[in-house]
């Protein structure tokens, strides 16, 4: 029974990584069609959101044939239903990335991105949801801490290219649909480190069984 457990397991943690590989792809393709302006890459991403999405139906399955057929115990259960939680953030990420991919279909938006810096976003994105599955699959807590804390760092540059969109909007630097639309793309990119914050956290939860939302609770009732 536990090497029949053990199987999906592995399967489970297959898949995930799996598709997290197809987040990242669709997060740097996004900056990619963006610097090449390049339509066709666009709506291949958009196209590619279905993928992540059949792939989450799949770990969905392997998860509920755990809790229904294994029987697992406290710490099992856990990880799996971390990882029924994981996965609808990462659907959502392929979400926010086929809505870039829109936005860069019908946008000129190279040489203002290029400008704001935007690649530092989206690179910083990408590792956060690459590190948040590697801290899942590897049990590595302190991993798992560090993508919590990136995401500091992510708000801080959405704040920054919110600002220097606001002066180029007041210099004519940029046409004010540029700036809507650079503005919609940077914020996106912002909930896709929201989304791997939410990862990681669910990987606390499986490691330790403590969720930072119960974490939170407890302070307040002390208070």
């Amino acid at each position: 029974m536990r090497d029949a457990f053990n199987a999906q397991l592995d399967e489970m943690h297959r898949l995930l990584i799996h598709m997290g590989e197809l987040c990242e792809t669709v997060i740097d393709n996004t900056y990619q069609a963006l610097m090449k302006e390049d339509r066709e890459s666009a709506a291949e991403i958009i196209e590619k959101d279905g993928e992540i999405d059949q792939v989450e139906r799949d770990i969905e399955g392997i998860c509920l044939k755990l809790l229904l057929r294994q029987q697992p115990v406290a710490s099992d259960l856990r990880r799996v239903s971390s990882a029924l939680k994981m996965i609808t953030d990462m659907e959502r990420i392929g979400d926010q990335a086929a809505d870039i991919a829109e936005i860069i279909k019908t946008g000129n938006l190279k040489a203002p991105a290029e400008a704001l810096g935007m690649g530092k976003m989206a690179k910083a994105t990408m590792k956060m949801v690459r590190d948040s599955i590697d801290s899942f699959v590897k049990d590595d807590l302190d991993l798992a801490k560090q993508v919590i804390e990136s995401d500091d760092v992510v708000d801080g540059q959405f704040e920054q290219i919110r600002h220097m969109l606001a002066e180029g909007l007041v210099n004519k630097s940029a046409t004010q649909e540029q700036v809507l639309d650079l503005l919609m793309i940077a914020k996106y990119y912002e909930r896709i480190g929201d989304h791997a914050t939410n990862i990681a956290e669910w990987v606390v939860y499986s490691i330790t069984g403590v969720h930072k939302s119960a974490e939170l609770t407890e302070r307040k009732e002390q208070e």
